[in-house]
């Protein structure tokens, strides 16, 4: 008896515990994923009307857009699904260890996401002049293109926090919620410091009229280099096995629902490439 019940504890598809057989983290993901359906839906639907039927003076989407860039950005999504699915592989085997990478290629691809994007947006509005209030394009674009990379940081804030829980120690000290936090802290310290650097390159010395030379650029973010190497040792130091963790195929289900949002997301992404982007050039 007690081996059935702790193999049907581990039946990552079915929970005898509830009344529908499906764990209620899923259950809740579902429910709140169906209801951001309807809402992006409504977003594309708004951006697709006003195309069909488009002021006098609204913007060329073929002058504005460019699909190379955003095909590379797509790719890079699908591919952090790839890697979604393979954590949830992982961790559903207990292969802890796995995971974390998984988990961190995922944040990684979702952060490259978000560069194309931040890229993407300055030159529509610096260089194309499409801006959220000259045009119904500009509107209807940033506002649904900029929910949607709202979502990945949301995503990507949730897959860094999961990697971090995954170090909980198995009997939890006095100090481990400092020691956690501060692993955050150095996690998100190192995103925003690598993503600002990026960024800054993309900015000053690819967008630019006159480019900075690569002298110049070390010299005025040298402070965020810096701070990026820093917070990523001290990132890797936190994560120094110390011992078993709290943290196996038991938590699957919390690594599934997020792989659910994370698919969502994906999904959602490629509807908006093919009917905002490439519909413009068929």
């Amino acid at each position: 008896m007690s081996s059935h019940s702790a193999a049907a504890a581990l039946d990552h598809h079915h929970d005898p515990t509830t009344s529908t057989g499906i764990p209620n983290k899923k259950l809740l993901m579902w429910a709140f994923l169906a209801s951001d359906c309807m809402f992006f839906g409504s977003l594309i639907a708004t951006h697709l009307i006003y195309r069909l039927h488009p002021p006098a003076d609204n913007m060329d989407p073929k002058a504005v857009f460019a699909p190379a860039l955003t095909s590379f950005s797509t790719f890079i999504l699908l591919m952090s699904s790839l890697m979604m699915a393979l954590a949830v592989n992982a961790i559903q085997k207990s292969n802890v260890r796995s995971t974390r990478w998984w988990l961190l290629g995922t944040m990684l691809f979702g952060l490259i996401f978000l560069g194309g994007q931040v890229y993407e947006f300055n030159e529509f509005v610096h260089i194309k002049k499409m801006t959220l209030s000259n045009s119904i394009l500009g509107s209807t674009f940033f506002t649904l293109t900029g929910t949607h990379g709202t979502h990945v940081a949301i995503g990507v804030l949730w897959l860094g926090l999961m990697y971090v829980r995954s170090f909980k120690p198995l009997q939890p000290t006095s100090g481990w919620l400092g020691h956690a936090l501060l692993h955050v802290v150095t996690i998100a310290g190192f995103i925003v410091l690598t993503m600002y650097a990026l960024i800054r390159l993309l900015l000053h010395v690819i967008v630019a009229e006159e480019p900075m030379t690569y002298g110049q650029y070390f010299a005025g973010n040298w402070w965020a280099i810096a701070g990026a190497v820093l917070t990523f040792f001290i990132a890797t130091w936190f994560a120094k096995p110390r011992g078993p963790v709290a943290f196996n195929e038991y938590n699957a289900v919390d690594v599934e629902s997020m792989g659910l949002y994370w698919h969502f997301v994906d999904i959602v992404w490629i509807v908006i490439f093919t009917a905002v982007y490439l519909l413009e050039f068929i």
